[in-house]
């Protein structure tokens, strides 16, 4: 499990260009049922544990609105925000589960590499030296 966890902190904060590309394809076509996995389950389940509210009404409140003056009310509405990242943790948890997936299988079936034919050594310059020598040697006595 520590595995996993450290291997899906490092695709997160990988900067590689291709990485980001797949992820930015799968996200889009994760996107609305990642969407409706957010809203629709984990956050009704977060509400309970912050007394039923909602997760995304969640804010605070700056400047109260006045209906009379035509006020609208300012506030910063972090429960929006933590609704947010958690939908970009699951989008980039499935992105590293596919991925993930991908390279196993990718890897299963490709073929090992076939190990190419040695050529034969190619002579080294003391040995081409030592046949004039002998060469020589044999000139010499004749």
């Amino acid at each position: 499990m520590k595995k996993f966890i450290s291997d899906f902190r490092a695709f997160i904060a990988k900067g590689n260009v291709m990485d980001m590309a797949v992820a930015v394809i799968i996200g889009a076509a994760f996107g609305k049922i990642v969407t409706s996995l957010v809203n629709d389950i984990i956050m009704p389940l977060i509400g309970l544990l912050t007394g039923g509210r909602s997760v995304a009404d969640l804010k605070y409140v700056i400047t109260p609105a006045d209906e009379a003056a035509g006020v609208e009310e300012a506030a910063i509405k972090y429960g929006a925000f933590i609704q947010n990242i958690v939908d970009f943790l699951i989008v980039a948890l499935v992105i590293f589960l596919v991925l993930k997936a991908f390279l196993r299988m990718k890897k299963k079936f490709e073929k090992p590499e076939e190990p190419k034919e040695e050529e034969a050594p190619a002579e080294s310059e003391l040995d081409v030296l030592k046949e004039i020598r002998d060469s020589l040697k044999a000139g010499k006595e004749e």
